[in-house]
This record gives structure tokens, sequence and C-alpha cells, in this order.
């Protein structure tokens, strides 16, 4: 395809143009309907049907034919061309009847491999309003399964590339009004800003757009396919007047968080003020799509182990002094439990084997819970776990699953069965540190009277100190010094590492606090603990402290 190549709609309906000459000239749906490979329009029946890679030829001819149909409004023949007409159909169809795109021009790029980028200019129209769109796109050729034709693959990023399947593009008047997003001082929080808060401004405006008291405009959005997601503006015609929302966020660690997570490619953190539970800072790498920092589930390795450390306390089992064995290996039920690089240390403390994260002094302690659910119940009881947050935005509130044998021995060190993510971990630093769960807010409860979530008990007094004073050891000279060197104030830390099924190395795990704020962050195949998200917490800790 020749990137001179222009395909535009004008006044509704579409005609293709090459170096400003129509292609009007000739019948656009040539071997369109029902065609063969070679663009005629018949194929004999005992034609071979062609299998194998598509050839570059294919690629261009395919794209070409694809976008023609799609630029003429025939949402038909462009579906025939897609290797799911059933699903294209509608969603071609929709560009402008749903969408209201009124006119575009698409200039395709070269190929790469078998996908052909394209960019697209348009004019969405909507009741005598009208503004320009702008966006970059691909499709992608592949063969067809049963036909052997060379087809394109739909998707429907095909038509807009944050189009996902089940949702729509649509034109009109907003079903809820914009939001002004200020954080706790007044300070104003935009998606251009502050990238990582685009999926949950869109959220809030979804569920509190009424509530903050502004005015619907005219908008084209993404329509989510999910009755209770937040739907996604990608145009404003006409501003509506927006309501004032004040969140919990601060803009200082926001824009820390912003910058520490954009230095690795899977990475999430949040900070939590322990006092009120206030949430100071979410973002995520990338920024766009699944809020990974509130609503991911992975295991959070050895950072479980201050969950696990508070348990052995509570239950007399061990205190931060006493010594507490820690061997290279250890097994449980059949299981073998390992220290990193099969280290150990001799005459250790409780404390010792929490800062240097020794796996096997906490699995040679479980047989003495004498409770196989003892830490599903510490998690739930105590640091508010899987209590059905309201925090104002959509959450996943970690998972600690009664469990037995084995698979219990993991648990106790953040592997198994736990799901978690940077926001309940940042919130078990914070209970840690407090010594009482407050539940995670994003916006104030008085804003919609929602229930807020209590655990049944505060962490004992006696626990609290000691598990916060292992966490000081850990930050001053244990496997969380080098991250949390440059924090200052009375400061905290706990390092951990995930095998995950699948990943060559494990996803980093790093919490922490400094005064009243404490941090969590998550780093997919980042390694250990400290060597990468370990730096992402301790720069929003420096911002917000």
């Amino acid at each position: 395809m020749r990137s001179g190549a222009k395909v535009a709609m004008v006044g509704g309906v579409f005609a293709v143009v090459v170096g400003g000459v129509g292609y009007g000239a000739y019948n656009v749906l040539d071997g369109l309907n029902g065609g063969g490979d070679d663009g005629t329009n018949s194929r004999s029946a005992s034609a071979e049907v062609k299998t194998g890679p598509v050839t570059a030829a294919e690629i261009d001819d395919t794209a070409k034919k694809f976008l023609k149909a799609w630029a003429s409004g025939d949402a038909t023949v462009a579906s025939q061309l897609t290797n799911n007409a059933t699903e294209a159909e509608p969603a071609l169809s929709g560009y402008r009847e749903s969408a209201h795109v009124t006119d575009a021009v698409i200039t395709p790029g070269p190929a790469v491999g078998t996908k052909v980028p394209y960019t697209v200019k348009a004019t969405v129209s909507f009741e005598g309003k009208s503004k320009p769109w702008s966006y970059s796109s691909e499709l992608t050729v592949v063969r067809g399964l049963t036909t052997g034709r060379p087809l394109v693959e739909w998707a429907p990023a095909v038509i807009h590339p944050q189009l996902t399947a089940g949702a729509s593009l649509k034109t009109g008047e907003a079903s809820t009004p914009s939001i002004e997003a200020v954080d706790h001082n007044g300070r104003a929080l935009t998606k251009e800003k502050y990238p990582s808060l685009g999926p949950i401004l869109d959220a809030l405006r979804d569920k509190y757009g009424e509530k903050a008291g502004g005015t619907a405009g005219i908008e084209t959005w993404i329509e989510s396919e999910n009755a209770d997601g937040p739907d996604k503006t990608l145009l404003t015609l006409t501003k509506g007047r927006p309501g004032k929302l004040q969140t919990t966020l601060d803009a200082n660690a926001q824009a820390a968080a912003e910058t520490a997570v954009k230095k690795f490619s899977q990475a999430s953190v949040v900070a939590v003020r322990p006092s009120t539970g206030a949430i100071r800072a979410v973002a995520n790498n990338p920024a766009t799509g699944f809020n990974t920092a509130m609503q991911g589930k992975q295991a959070p390795g050895s950072t479980m182990k201050i969950v696990t450390a508070a348990l052995l306390i509570e239950k007399g089992l061990a205190s931060a002094n006493q010594k507490i064995e820690c061997p290279p290996t250890a097994m449980y039920m059949g299981r073998t439990f390992k220290n990193l690089d099969d280290f150990s240390i001799p005459d250790g403390t409780l404390t010792t084997s929490f800062a240097r994260s020794c796996n096997t002094a906490f699995i040679k302690l479980i047989d003495d819970t004498k409770d196989d659910a003892a830490l599903a119940k510490e998690a739930r009881d105590v640091f508010g776990i899987g209590l059905n947050w309201q925090t104002g935005v959509v959450t996943s509130d970690g998972s600690v699953p009664e469990a037995t044998g084995g698979e219990a021995a993991a648990q106790y060190i953040g592997q198994g069965t736990i799901q978690m993510n940077a926001l309940t971990m940042a919130s078990i630093t914070a209970t840690a540190k407090n010594g009482t769960f407050r539940q995670p807010i994003l916006v104030d409860r008085d804003l919609d009277g929602r229930p807020i979530a209590t655990a049944s008990r505060s962490l004992s007094p006696s626990a609290s100190q000691q598990v916060t004073d292992m966490m000081r050891q850990t930050a001053s000279w244990g496997t969380g010094k080098a991250a949390m060197a440059s924090v200052g104030g009375d400061k905290g830390a706990k390092t951990g590492s995930a095998e995950v099924d699948g990943q060559a190395t494990s996803n980093s795990w790093f919490t922490g606090f400094s005064n009243d704020l404490a941090a969590a962050a998550v780093v997919q195949s980042g390694g250990h603990g400290g060597d990468a998200a370990g730096p992402v917490v301790a720069a929003v800790l420096r911002a917000g402290s």
C-alpha cells in the first residue's frame, strides 16, 4: 500500500483518494463480494485453498480493499473482508450511525510484517455541533482458516485503539456531567498531567458526576461493555459545567508516583495515610487500561511477612528479640522451602530473619500455631483484607484463603494462593504502623454515605510496636537499606519477591512507611524487592511525607 493513499468520507459518504484522484473512476467494490484471492469475482469450486503465511502483496491488497469498503460506508462488504463478519459489521456501521462521524481521512503507513498502521483525521457532528477528531490505529492481515483468503483479523481496536470487545463508540449528550477533580489541597488533577489517573477519573465521574453538581455536555465516548464500568470520553464537542470533586490524593505524591513507575514496563504503586486511610497516590505503567495498582491479584512474596510476624507475636510464639532458627532450607508437609542463595543466619532473632527476609525461620514456626486458618483470620480480623472495601472506585481488597499443608506454609511467606496488589500491601503497612485498620478511601464517605469497612479488632500495641520496629531495622540495615537511604523521618520497610508461572524473573515487591505515609509497589519481572520496587516506593515517600 502506498503511503500516499488516503481514504476519505465526505458529507457522510465515503470516497477513496490516491494522490488527489478519486477511485470513483471505477467500482470500489471490485473483488469484494465473495471474490477470490486473485481479486476476481468468482472462485472455481475445485480451486485449492491457500495455506501458509500471507504474502506482502496479499497484505497490501487486503488492507486496501478493507479500507476502501469501510471508507465507502459499506459495513457489510468491509465486514466480509474480516475473519469475524458477525462482530465487525455492527461496529463498522456504528462508526457513522452511533459515533456520528461525518467525514474522515484515513492515511495508511507502510506495512510492518502483517500489520498495517494508519492515522484517522475525522469530524464528529451531532445536533449542529462539530469537532475534529484524530487518532491512530492498525490492522493485521491473516489467512482465513477455512477459505484460505487473506482477511483482516477483526478486533474492535481496528476502529479505535481503545475500543474493546463488547464496548461501542457513541456520540451524544453525556450520561453524566464531567468533573473537576482536585487533591486534598484543592489542586487540579487531570489525566493529561497525571496519566495514571485517567481510568480512575473516568470511574469517579461515572459514579459521582451528578453528585458533584455539574451539567452534561456533548461528547464522543466508549460505552463500557460492563454496566458497572465507567465510560471513557474520547472527544468533547461542547463542554458542560463540570462539578468539583475533592479527592484524598496529593498532587506532589501523585507526580512522584507517575515519574517513578515510568522507569519500568509493568509497575504500580499506591500510597496511603495510616492515620486516616486516605489514598495519596495511585500510579500504573502502562497508565491506561487495567488499574493494576488497585485491582491486581498477585502473590506478594515476603512483604506478607508483616502479617505473619504480627500473627506469631500475637500468639506468643515469637518476639522481635527472640532467637529464631534460620537454616538454608526447611521442609513442611513434604514441601521444601529455601532462602535466597541458600543463606542461613546463625544465632539470629526474629528481627534478623525479618530484616534479611529469611523464609525458613517463618516456615519452622507454622506447626506452633495449631491452626491452619490462623493467617487468614489475622489478615481479615486485624488487617481488613477481603472486607469489601468501598474506596470510591472498584478495587480488589486482597485474598488470603484458608489453606492446609504445604499450601498453608507457602502463604506464610507470601506465596501460594494469596492475592494482593499495591493498594492492599500499602494498607497492610499502614495498619501495622497505625495499629488499627483504616479502610483506604479515595473520596470522602460523606459524598455518598457508602459503608466503610472496619476490622473486628486492632493489632495489639505490643505487636504493632514490634512489627514496625522490625520494619525500621529492615530499612536501616536489612534488605530495604539501599532503597530507603534517601527517605527521611521515622521510616520502615519490607521487601519481597514472588515467582509467577511463565515469567523468567520474579516480581519485585516493596512496602514501606515514612512518618504518616505508607506506600507499596510491585514491578513485574523486577527481580528482588529492593532492586526495582524499592526505589519506586522511596520516591513516593520522599514526595509525600
